[in-house]
């Protein structure tokens, strides 16, 4: 009986096989550079869903690839590498790397990935803790901060920019102060917390207000994998007008005589204390008669970034409709044989004689009176530059052909059809 009563003790609480998450690895203090004959402390906390276990869960740590002796829940080590851990039948936990350095200066950054909206912390250390004066922090080559002796340099608030390599200078007092010296570069990434928000139509299904007769809007995100605990707020836009400020839910209802207007809506996605908001594209809501489409309701994307909402108030309009003149090369005429049609654009047969002008033949007609104007002009420009080399070439020719008046058309092939010029006194 009592063995029985072991195994019902083992069984996962939900009554199926639970599927276990990755062990947290945390590193003592948060360094991930230190120098050669320091230790740190490694912790490795993992979930263990079974109710009794009959002996303790075992941990296994590895150095790269190679399976490290010791089945503690923390270990101390000093030997630089890639360190992970694992509890019994957990996945691999996420790595640390861990530098040690020789050198006099080092910049260390904490072994955790920072997010947006969280404070970065960088600390130049000298060797051993030795004061390090006349500190400079530099990002990506370009000094960001000076200080007068040891102080640790703060981001209060990361964002994507604060992203690159870093790197301090200093000198130190050994026991005279030494010329400046430079720590290694360091890479550091701020993670995104959550992508850009996309504004979409719900369909009628997965609509809750679809039934009072308006058109639901849903403010769609997605957080980091790490970080999905995280709540956010989301706030809806007219124009410039905020039609339901931040609030925990991420759909709005507009009402259906707003929608028939055809104005533009955007949303916005937020932290609860504002840390990091973002903004959407701009949305533009189908017309009277239109279906839901979502898939064609997002402003293309120029449109959406000539648009896109700032601090400054903007002047909004609805898009203009377009009304350009046709291309001259689309319009048939009948004025010279030297313009050429396209094969796919090739003139066809007009429409009947009762039938109405259609609109591109008003334009043609309008384009008609230009088109004679231009070919007349660039005749004349012709036969004006004829003389002029004419006139380089053979000054003699040029003597005798004044002395015989002609026109200088006479000396080109005109095709038919095309204007005739008027003579140009010399």
């Amino acid at each position: 009986m009592w063995p029985l009563t072991a195994l019902l003790l083992l069984v996962p609480s939900s009554g199926q096989a639970a599927t276990l998450e990755k062990p947290i690895l945390s590193l003592h203090p948060p360094w991930t550079t230190i120098f050669k004959g320091e230790r740190v402390t490694l912790k490795c906390d993992g979930y263990h869903p079974l109710l009794l276990e009959l002996q303790p869960i075992s941990t296994l740590w590895y150095l790269g690839h190679l399976l490290l002796p010791s089945h503690k829940k923390s270990i101390e080590v000093q030997t630089p590498g890639v360190y992970r851990c694992q509890t019994r039948g957990a996945p691999v936990s996420d790595p640390i790397h861990l530098s040690v350095s020789n050198d006099w200066l080092i910049l260390q950054v904490p072994y955790a990935p920072v997010f947006e909206g969280e404070p970065l912390v960088l600390r130049c250390r000298g060797w051993y803790d030795k004061v390090v004066y006349k500190l400079h922090y530099y990002h990506d080559g370009q000094a960001v901060r000076y200080f007068h002796s040891s102080a640790n340099y703060t981001v209060l608030q990361a964002r994507a920019r604060d992203s690159g390599r870093y790197q301090c200078s200093g000198t130190m007092r050994i026991p005279v102060e030494s010329a400046p010296m430079f720590s290694a570069k360091v890479a550091v990434t701020v993670q995104e917390l959550f992508r850009a928000p996309v504004l979409r139509v719900m369909g009628p299904r997965e609509a809750r207000g679809a039934a009072l007769g308006g058109v639901v809007l849903r403010c769609d995100t997605r957080l980091h994998p790490q970080k999905r605990d995280t709540p956010l707020q989301f706030a809806f836009y007219k124009y410039s007008r905020a039609v339901r400020r931040f609030d925990w839910g991420a759909e709005y209802t507009v009402p259906e005589p707003e929608v028939e207007e055809l104005e533009s809506y955007w949303c916005e996605a937020a932290t609860a204390t504002r840390s990091v908001r973002k903004r959407s594209p701009w949305l533009q809501l189908p017309g009277p008669g239109s279906p839901l489409d979502p898939a064609s309701t997002t402003a293309p994307a120029p449109w959406a970034a000539a648009l896109a909402p700032g601090n400054r108030p903007l002047s909004f309009r609805k898009p203009p409709v377009s009304r350009s003149v046709p291309s001259v090369t689309s319009v048939r005429n009948t004025t010279s044989t030297g313009l050429q049609f396209p094969a796919s654009g090739a003139p066809t047969a007009g429409p009947p004689a009762c039938a109405p002008p259609t609109p591109l033949e008003q334009s043609a007609g309008a384009l008609k009176p230009d088109v004679d104007l231009l070919l007349r002009e660039m005749q004349l420009l012709k036969g004006l530059l004829s003389r002029v080399v004419l006139e380089l070439k053979e000054p003699q020719a040029l003597r005798e052909l004044r002395g015989t008046p002609e026109t200088p058309t006479s000396h080109f092939a005109v095709s038919p059809g095309t204007p005739e010029t008027t003579p140009v006194e010399s």
